[in-house]
């Protein structure tokens, strides 16, 4: 039977999946805004899933005016793109710069998603004390001045890292180790939350973060297994090894966990699983099912230990993004410079060098140049970036004392996550204090003049 072509170019199978890929990236990022919002407290739970979701169309509109053009322009340089394709301008049916099994277009939606979760992961360190309209414009301007960048180097034809023989397969630096080191340029600039280090900031909502762990493992087979760009063996392999990962990192955090508390830790397992995606992210469309499971456990082992360098350096990351993006995309690369197999690669018919495990170890310096290069570049820029914000009149970007206390979605948003809950709990208090106070005899002091009219 034969095959109709879309366009007589592409196989439908193809364009297919990437579309259905694109869908799933899309859901991890009101999957980030329920793993932030359940990590949070309850007083800022909603604001957090907010920004998640505002992440979108502010990328979208970025994306659409002149991102997609920086990055993947063709006429581009070796770390940023041009305007040819502002507007995207001439993004149809023709193949798409990277591939040729899939049409542009097809290709430009699928990689805005990408520009849209990573500053979604970034502002998770800046929890329960940014305000959100400068946040807005935090995203705006970072995913022009630094994924932009960054994915250019990494992914475009044109990028020095791509000429390099650098392997990156579904953003280890454009997304994990970029959003790592804004991450921490944010805490840095916000400075410590009101009563950290003699308060204790719970999860209000183990629930939330299980959902967003959910929906974050299930989006990220999209993540990785659609950067194979086609319906092939290549894509079902990066799938295959991104669950195995993820299974041994949640594994190993809630060990690591169980040896200090004796309890099997949700939350634990959680964080782990999302520390073992992180890690397979570059390597996903390169190595073996063996390789997957040194990832998941490197993954969930050093993330785990990363969280401690909040303590160690008094710095405020609300929500250990850097812990577990900024460490775990750097260890991510580095793996795949180990484990990276030619053979993996082929199984669409790409090239590579490998790496040690094929005799290439030199591939290790590669990985460390784009890890190193992109978390100094985004931390710098991304650190400027927040200065300037926090100048102009309006942005500020901390609330007030006054203002964090009662709440960022109370004080930003208007509105509450939980008003049905704190309805029922004010009227439980107003009837059951009433009929006390009704009840209670009023018992007045006797006095001499009272006793002698008696």
């Amino acid at each position: 039977m034969e095959i109709q072509l879309v366009n007589d170019l592409y196989f439908p199978g193809d364009i297919a999946w990437v579309l259905t890929s694109t869908c799933l990236v899309f859901l991890m990022i009101p999957g980030i805004g329920f793993f932030y919002s359940g990590l949070a407290r309850n007083k800022h739970a909603l604001s957090l899933i907010m920004l998640g979701i505002l992440s979108i169309p502010i990328v979208t509109i970025q994306w659409f005016l002149w991102g997609y053009s920086l990055t993947y322009s063709q006429g581009g340089y070796s770390f940023i793109g041009n305007l040819d394709k502002a507007l995207l301008r001439g993004i149809t049916d023709g193949p798409s710069p990277i591939s040729e099994k899939i049409p542009e277009v097809l290709f430009s939606i699928y990689q805005m998603m990408f520009a849209a979760i990573t500053p979604a992961i970034a502002i998770g360190s800046a929890a329960e004390r940014v305000r959100i309209i400068p946040c807005v414009v935090f995203i705006f301007v970072w995913s022009t001045l630094v994924y932009d960048v960054i994915a250019c180097w990494c992914w475009s034809p044109n990028g020095w890292y791509y000429k390099l023989g650098g392997l990156d397969f579904a953003g280890g630096t454009p997304v994990h180790v970029a959003s790592g080191a804004a991450a921490l340029a944010f805490s840095l600039v916000l400075g410590r939350r009101n009563g950290h280090g003699r308060d204790e900031f719970k999860p209000h909502n183990i629930t939330y973060v299980v959902l967003g762990t959910t929906f974050l493992w299930f989006g990220w087979f999209g993540f990785n297994g659609g950067s194979a760009e086609a319906a092939s063996i290549r894509a079902v392999m990066a799938c295959t090894v991104t669950n195995i990962a993820a299974s041994f990192g949640g594994i190993t955090w809630m060990i690591m966990d169980y040896r200090l508390e004796r309890k099997l830790s949700t939350l634990g397992f959680c964080s782990g699983v999302v520390a073992g995606l992180v890690a397979i992210t570059p390597g996903s469309g390169y190595v073996s099912p063996p390789s997957a499971l040194v990832f998941g456990i490197c993954g969930g082992i050093c993330c785990n230990l990363a969280v401690k360098l909040k303590h160690w350096l008094n710095f405020d990351d609300a929500l250990d993004v850097f812990a577990v993006h900024g460490v775990g995309g750097l260890i991510g690369n580095i793996l795949t410079g180990i484990f990276a197999q030619n053979s993996i690669a082929n199984l669409d018919g790409s090239t590579i060098d490998g790496g040690a495990i094929d005799g290439n170890p030199g591939q290790i310096a590669k990985q460390l140049s784009s890890s190193l290069a992109g978390m100094a570049y985004s931390f710098i820029m991304s650190y400027i970036i927040l200065q300037i914000i926090n100048k102009i009149p309006g942005c500020h970007l901390r609330l007030s004392i006054d203002n964090e206390e009662f709440g960022t979605d109370e004080n930003e948003i208007g509105e509450s996550a939980y008003y049905f809950v704190e309805r029922l709990a004010n009227n439980y208090q107003v009837t059951t204090i009433q009929p006390l106070m009704q009840t209670t005899p009023v018992v007045r002091p006797t006095s001499p003049q009272n006793d002698s009219m008696k």
